[in-house]
């Protein structure tokens, strides 16, 4: 994971950008190993926590119909939730993580296992779905590296 977060780094002051994440599911997991690295001020604007539905709304200004429409683990929700935390931090690159680690809390429609991912940057964002597997644990720990994998695929090459 470090090895990713330096590469992240190494491409967030290149370019002079400032990352901020909205974490749901990982609750504050990513913003912890981005901070755990030497330096990251340099590159680390902030982090939002908004694990309920409602510190969604207060913090990033998610609309309370996306939420009620869509569910809290969805696409829409991780475009708005990366939308406000840019518009509320002074960062230019984001990203946004929703999801279900378990073991309780999902449905047919959206097993445990079920994140969402959203990424914004100078050109727009883009957002990922997908069905991870394993324990509590092992579902947050892949989110985290796949937020950090789409960060640099988002940031292109070193």
């Amino acid at each position: 994971m470090m090895g990713a977060v330096k590469r992240l780094a190494f491409r967030l002051e290149a370019r002079n950008s400032m990352l901020v994440v909205a974490e749901s599911c990982t609750g504050g997991w990513l913003a912890q190993s981005c901070t755990a690295a030497s330096g990251s001020s340099r590159w680390f604007e902030r982090g939002f926590v908004t694990y309920s539905n409602q510190s969604k709304q207060d913090m990033l200004g998610v609309p309370e119909d996306l939420i009620a429409t869509h569910g809290a683990v969805s696409e829409a929700v991780v475009r708005a939730m990366v939308g406000g935390a840019i518009a509320r931090s002074r960062a230019d690159v984001g990203v946004a993580i929703s999801g279900i680690a378990g073991p309780t809390g999902g449905s047919p429609d959206k097993p445990v296992g079920t994140v969402w991912f959203a990424w914004a940057g100078p050109d727009g964002v883009t957002a990922r779905g997908v069905r991870l597997f394993g324990d509590r644990g092992m579902v947050r720990r892949q989110a985290v590296m796949i937020a950090l994998e789409g960060l640099l695929a988002l940031l292109g090459d070193d």
